[in-house]
């Protein structure tokens, strides 16, 4: 009965836009005064907010986002589009498939989806309605290209997951490469298909010379060397993913300074907007902190896998009913909210089904 009075609370918070942080913390704290009176709650609100931060993966995290601001900064996002475009334009559909190219470049030096999705909206969505487009198709393929950044590394999303399930980050990263590609793939295709079908959703650009379309290719070089920086050296084993994530974030510096963008305004912008970003992922992991351990004390998460153990379905049906789930969270929450709300629950879930947490987690992201 406390467990459900505490959900229900939590998702009346949310629903009413309580921040997700303090929403978890709230109904959290409730639950563990409800079911082991003060000295448990006061004991774990006097370790919880220490515990939940002072990881030391955790650094990965704000140097991703470092990192995702100095690149914006440089510019280099625009003229990884219009490189793109170069290449595949002239064909139907082409732009469309320059911005799925573009969001999965982005993605390889950015990492979050929200920077993605901002920076290709005002990139390649002008120039898809200005070549005559179909609104609601330019839209739609902006809007799944921008989450690209989620999977392929560095994906900050891979990082928390990572953290909430203690798998290992570096080998999350890597996983996240191929169904990075198979994905982009897959919306190029799609793309490609609308256009066959109705070439008038997604006219052809003009054509572009072989020696501008080099010359395209030369602009995005430094692109290459900052992904093959950061993805390169935890493939390799050279560094961990905590200090490749330090080494991202210098080298997008250098970057910014290199394309001639770095200005003090800007740096100071770029330190806010990634400092703004870590409180709010660190308030979201301390409120996800607080919730799991109410729900440990109350033996959720172990009569969860209890019931689930003695039902006679196949557990392949269970991860389909698992990831149906995660589809309508998703549909209302954020990605980040719904790790740290749901990892806890159904992480011993999927270990006594007999699946890897690491395959769970790029399944999950995908």
């Amino acid at each position: 009965m406390i467990v459900l009075l505490c959900l229900v609370i939590l998702f009346g918070l949310l629903a009413i836009g309580t921040p997700v942080g303090f929403a978890m913390a709230g109904a959290g704290s409730l639950g563990l005064y409800l079911t082991g009176g003060m000295p448990m709650l006061s004991g774990i609100l006097q370790t919880a907010p220490l515990s939940s931060v002072t990881s030391y993966e955790l650094i990965t995290i704000p140097m991703f986002l470092l990192m995702a601001e100095f690149v914006l900064l440089s510019g280099i996002a625009d003229d990884l589009f219009r490189a793109t475009a170069a290449w595949v334009g002239r064909i139907p559909g082409g732009l469309g498939m320059a911005t799925a190219l573009a969001g999965a470049g982005f993605g390889a030096i950015c990492g979050t989806s929200t920077a993605s999705a901002a920076t290709l909206s005002s990139t390649s969505l002008p120039a898809m309605l200005k070549q005559g487009y179909e609104p609601k198709m330019a839209a739609g393929v902006v809007a799944i290209s921008g989450t690209l950044a989620m999977l392929i590394p560095p994906s900050v999303a891979l990082v928390i997951y990572g953290l909430l399930a203690e798998v290992n980050i570096g080998a999350l990263l890597i996983g996240g490469v191929l169904p990075g590609i198979v994905v982009t793939i897959t919306i190029m295709a799609t793309v490609w298909l609308l256009a066959w079908q109705d070439p008038a959703r997604a006219p052809a650009g003009p054509r572009v010379s072989l020696a501008e379309k080099l010359r395209m290719l030369r602009i995005v070089g430094p692109m290459l060397v900052l992904f093959g920086m950061v993805t390169g050296v935890i493939y390799t084993g050279v560094a961990s993913p905590t200090e490749a994530s330090a080494l991202g974030a210098f080298c997008a510096f250098c970057l910014s300074i290199w394309m001639g963008k770095m200005s003090m305004p800007g740096l100071r912008r770029a330190l806010l907007r990634a400092a703004h970003g870590t409180c709010m992922i660190s308030m979201i992991l301390l409120g996800a902190h607080i919730f799991g351990y109410f729900f440990t004390l109350a033996q959720v998460t172990q009569t969860l896998v209890a019931w689930v153990g003695s039902l006679e379905v196949s557990r392949w049906i269970i991860l389909t009913l698992i990831l149906f789930g995660y589809i309508v969270l998703g549909s209302f929450m954020d990605q980040i909210a719904i790790l740290v709300l749901t990892v806890p629950i159904v992480l011993p879930l999927i270990k006594s089904l007999g699946y890897d947490p690491l395959w769970f987690g790029v399944i999950k992201i995908v």
